[in-house]
């Protein structure tokens, strides 16, 4: 197994997010510690954010493996965002390797899960469990059921945030949720978009994303709405006073986001359209990053 073939199946420029995640989550919790007095715990916080990474290639893996099994790999046309990372159809890895590494990296997060179970209280367990169900069944199952954007939504946005803030504070919080809830939009978006030019190789497999049930163009009109309720739900949030004052520094990148709602409906159009993917991976990275410095900051004025 080549070291350079498994960099690139776990794509490890698109962990990025889940370090975001876990630092988003990790900040939630410090900012209700200073502001409640609950426990926070920085090496759980680390060890957390490691189980995230793990898991997000594992997801990585296992969504190669089944799209090199059912040949779509050999039929997508590759971006930097969509299609695959080509480790197995260029020879990097081959397909039963890519398996036993998905497995190692899935088997390698359970005891980190075991470890939060014990430490942090049972109520854990079910958010491990779905977890671990979404991992194993997003590509096979979840990509052919019609709308399957809401998976990462939940995998990679909600349940991340709210499990990185659980292992500190052993509860379950609407305001945890709250802060959760930008997530599950932007990685829902983002995965949204990046399914545009797999569409057409995506109908071969017999995958039913949103391009495909309802159109490219009903699609770029969910992406635009959601997009836009990020900022709405922030603003909200923050009147509300469920969120601090400093997470509307993430309106800082509404501009991009009006940018990329702009070209989403420029699909047919490949100058345009690839550098909009562009700036939506910019988008759900730093709009996250933003909103975790929002709570450090407000945490410090405490």
């Amino acid at each position: 197994m080549k070291i350079k073939g498994i960099v690139t199946i776990i794509r490890v420029p698109f962990l990025v997010l889940a370090l975001i995640l876990g630092i988003l989550g990790t900040s939630v919790a410090w900012y209700e510690s200073r502001r409640f007095g609950s426990p926070f715990h920085l090496g759980r916080a680390l060890l957390a954010t490691f189980g995230l990474l793990v898991a997000h290639a594992a997801v990585n893996v296992f969504n190669e493996y089944f799209d090199a099994r059912s040949s779509l790999d050999y039929r997508t046309c590759r971006t930097p965002f969509s299609g695959g990372s080509g480790a197995i159809p260029n020879g990097l890895l081959t397909e039963r390797q890519a398996l036993w590494l998905g497995l190692c990296c899935f088997l390698l997060i359970i005891p980190i899960g075991i470890y939060f179970t014990l430490t942090s209280g049972w109520m854990l367990m079910p958010l491990l469990v779905l977890a671990m169900l979404l991992i194993v069944l997003y590509t096979p199952l979840i990509l052919k059921m019609g709308y399957p954007e809401w998976s990462p939504g939940l995998g990679l946005g909600i349940l991340p945030v709210v499990g990185a803030y659980f292992v500190h504070t052993a509860q379950y919080t609407a305001d945890a949720v709250i802060a959760s809830v930008p997530s599950f939009l932007l990685v829902h978006n983002l995965l949204l978009l990046n399914e545009f030019p797999d569409a057409e190789a995506d109908i071969t497999v017999g995958r039913r994303t949103l391009p495909i049930v309802i159109g490219k163009k009903g699609a770029a009109v969910v992406f635009s709405l959601l997009t836009l309720l990020v900022y709405l739900w922030l603003g909200g949030a923050v009147a509300l006073d469920r969120m601090p004052s400093g997470a509307l520094l993430a309106l800082l990148t509404l501009p991009i986001a009006l940018w990329v709602v702009r070209d989403a409906f420029r699909y047919d159009h490949v100058g345009i359209f690839l550098p909009a993917m562009l700036k939506n991976v910019l988008l759900v990275l730093v709009t996250q990053a933003l909103i975790a410095v929002g709570y450090l900051i407000a945490g410090l004025m405490l």
